[in-house]
């Protein structure tokens, strides 16, 4: 190896630390402030909707034999169900981490 080229490793490892110390200190100040976790909610409720919209349009659409691969409103009916279970699920911790903190301080 040259000097050159220790010399450019040694620069880029000073930039991949620089890096992951202020994607660090940006994940600590978004951890504290909770808006995160609200927009992922919003988000996941948000695609929730569209998946549940599409099942309905492909459920309507092979009932009324406008639909020529049923497999298509299956999966669609399937996704829909197993997102709505895991938001559930994430809402359920949600809540009962909420009420864990409030039995902590009382």
């Amino acid at each position: 190896m040259t000097i050159a080229s220790i010399g450019a490793l040694a620069l880029q490892a000073s930039q991949a630390t620089q890096s992951v110390q202020a994607t660090q200190s940006s994940r600590a100040t978004t951890a504290t402030d909770g808006s995160g976790f609200g927009s992922a909610m919003a988000g996941a409720v948000d695609n929730l909707q569209q998946l549940q919209s599409t099942a309905n349009t492909q459920a309507v659409a092979a009932v009324t034999g406008n639909l020529n691969d049923i497999a298509s409103a299956t999966i669609a009916a399937t996704r829909a169900q197993v997102s709505l279970e895991l938001v559930a699920a994430v809402r359920n911790k949600g809540v009962d981490a909420f009420n864990e903190i409030m039995r902590m301080q009382a």
